[in-house]
């Protein structure tokens, strides 16, 4: 099957509009363990220029050994990048929804802090839902888009980036906690990991507000 790579067209359109994207994704939100993570990549018209990396896509359609080259060099071709993170102990008290706010607005307060104004930028986020706005401190201008991290090469940036700093964490965690096999399963629900769940119990790591135990095999 032919992967088609993200383009720049739609960033092109709206820096017309703006001065700055802040295009943004998350990784993890379907994860019986760790944290949600939301990427950040900031495009300018001078950056919306510039040919897109060779291999970028979202991070989903990127082999796991290739993903941290790809990040890097999608790290270098944006304006800025950062990964906003919420915690599972967040997720358990808030609901996962809230807790992608929280981890979108933590990214984007990342680019905020290496000197990009949200109010000459426009959000660009994956999806259908404007997760961020309702718990960013202050007003952002958001767009929501379907399929933004396969067809928009600065939220396939963003994608990737998130990816690998979640993967990183999560492997980093296995050492702990190596019964888990989450260097493997990256904290889903594996049926490795289910079966590591019910003769342990849960680590401190865990969603313990989910019906982990039920909750269906993803790989």
């Amino acid at each position: 099957m032919t992967v088609i790579a993200p383009k720049l067209t739609l960033e092109r359109k709206l820096l017309s509009e703006c001065e700055l994207i802040i295009a943004l994704d998350e990784v993890g939100r379907g994860a019986l363990a760790g944290p949600v993570a939301v990427g950040a990549a900031v495009m300018d018209a001078a950056g919306a220029r510039r040919r897109v990396p060779e291999g970028l896509r979202d991070s989903k359609l990127v082999t796991e050994k290739r993903r941290p080259d790809v990040a890097t060099r999608a790290a270098a071709w944006v304006s800025a990048s950062g990964v906003g993170w919420a915690s599972a102990a967040e997720i358990d008290e808030v609901g996962i929804m809230r807790a992608l706010g929280l981890a979108a607005s933590r990214a984007v307060q990342s680019v905020v802090e290496q000197g990009f104004a949200v109010e000459s930028a426009l959000v660009l986020l994956d999806g259908n839902h404007d997760y961020v706005s309702r718990v960013h401190p202050v007003p952002l201008r958001v767009r929501s888009q379907v399929k933004a991290d396969r067809d928009c090469a600065s939220v396939s940036a963003a994608s990737v980036i998130a990816k690998v700093a979640r993967d990183t964490y999560m492997t980093e965690l296995h050492d702990t906690y190596p019964n888990y096999q989450w260097s493997r399963n990256k904290g889903y629900a594996s049926t490795e990991h289910r079966d590591a769940i019910r003769t342990l119990g849960l680590s401190p790591y865990h969603r313990a507000s989910w019906a982990i135990t039920d909750a269906p095999t993803l790989f």
